[in-house]
Parts: structure tokens; C-alpha cells; sequence
């Protein structure tokens, strides 16, 4: 059985996305939480990876992490998924967006830090506005040119979905003001069964991250 190391699910954006991709084609797998930011965090995390951050998948004798190699690996690992688009110019786009997500937008994810329970608008400074208008940019283009299919950026459900689920819960814990077709976005994920467990299940959490719950 797969093996998935995660976080938080109230705070920790890198687990949930691996977690949706295994979660929405209903794998089963084996959940290991470690709670963040405690003094024995990272030893209990290399216990299961080198590198001493979540996730890991553990797939028997292989162990991957970092969210993007983890969902490249189910890619291969369960080709019957289309986890990436089938046709060949949406996957690569696909892939291009998925690494530039894992790769930026690092004003958005420090200043606006994924935390399912928090309601409540927040000033922007003028990078977290360049990066939500980049993030903006990238749905929009991928539901114009490959969309047409469903309700997510590449018609149905796919990898890129994934790693941009985070950004769709900080549009709405942070009550970031976006147009139609990115709003009409980040209700699909939150539409999404799979991610209504994940966001269930954080609701329900009793561990609490201060220095997040603290932001303005």
C-alpha cells in the first residue's frame, strides 16, 4: 500500500497536493501525519526523507518528495488517471504551469500563508498583487485555450489542478478580489468531493499554527 507523509491539513499547502490527486482517483493509501513546526518535527519527518519536509509518498522500495516529483511519479504510476492532459500541447502547458507554481509566487505564499479556517481580507502589497495577477493570468489563459471540457483549468481534473488548489483556498481565506473565470475556478476546487474531505478533516484539526492564526 502507498504511503502518504503530510502536515496539517488547516496549514500545510505542499500536502494537499499530492493528497488530492491520490484522494479524487480514490487510491488507497496509508496517511502519516506530522504535526509542523514542533521541536521534533523534522526528526520525525527524516524519518521518512532526507530532505525533512512533507510530503513523502512511500511507494514499496521508492520514496519521493517534493509535490511535483510525487505527482510525476503517480503520473506514471497510474497512467489510466490522465493525472496530465492526454493531448500533447495540454500537457505541456500543463507542466509548464505546474512548475512555474512549484517554483514562484513566493509574496503570495509568505504573506498569505494557506489556512483553511481563516475568513477574513487582508491587505495586498503591490508583489502579492503581481503575483496574484500572474496566478490570475495562467487560469484564465488555461481555461481559455483547454478548458472547454469541464470545470478546471484543463477540462477535467488533472495534476495542475493540484498544485494550484492552494492558491485557489488562499483567494478565498484571504477574501482576495479576482474576475469571473478565476472566482468560477476556486469554487470548482472547493466543489471538488475530494477536496471537501481534506477541508472537512482541517476543520476538524485541533493542532493550531499561532504564528499563522496570528496574520492580520
Amino acid at each position: 500500500m502507498l504511503k502518504l507523509v503530510i502536515g496539517s491539513k488547516n496549514y500545510s499547502s505542499w500536502s494537499l497536493r499530492p493528497w488530492l490527486a491520490l484522494a479524487h482517483h480514490d487510491v488507497t493509501f496509508e496517511e502519516v501525519f506530522v504535526p509542523l513546526d514542533q521541536p521534533d518535527t523534522r526528526a520525525r519527518i527524516l524519518e521518512y526523507s532526507p530532505a525533512g519536509k512533507v510530503p513523502i509518498l512511500i511507494d514499496g522500495d521508492a520514496k519521493v518528495w517534493e509535490s511535483i516529483a510525487i505527482l510525476a511519479h503517480l503520473g506514471e504510476r497510474f497512467p489510466e488517471f490522465d493525472l496530465w492532459p492526454k493531448e500533447f500541447p495540454a500537457r505541456a502547458h500543463a507542466r509548464s504551469i505546474s512548475c512555474e507554481m512549484h517554483s514562484g509566487f513566493s509574496h503570495l505564499r509568505r504573506h498569505c500563508p494557506m489556512n483553511l479556517r481563516r475568513r477574513k481580507k487582508t491587505a495586498l502589497t503591490p508583489e502579492v498583487e503581481a503575483d496574484v495577477t500572474r496566478v490570475t493570468e495562467i487560469w484564465n489563459d488555461a481555461r481559455k485555450q483547454h478548458g472547454t471540457g469541464g470545470d478546471f483549468l484543463f477540462g477535467a481534473f488533472s495534476a495542475a489542478d493540484c498544485m494550484y488548489a492552494p492558491v485557489a483556498t488562499r483567494i478565498r481565506s484571504y477574501e482576495i478580489p479576482v474576475d469571473a473565470v478565476s472566482a468560477a475556478y476556486v469554487d470548482a476546487i472547493y466543489a471538488l468531493p475530494a477536496f471537501r474531505k481534506w477541508y472537512d478533516a482541517a476543520m476538524n484539526e485541533k493542532w493550531r499554527h499561532a504564528a499563522t492564526d496570528a496574520i492580520a
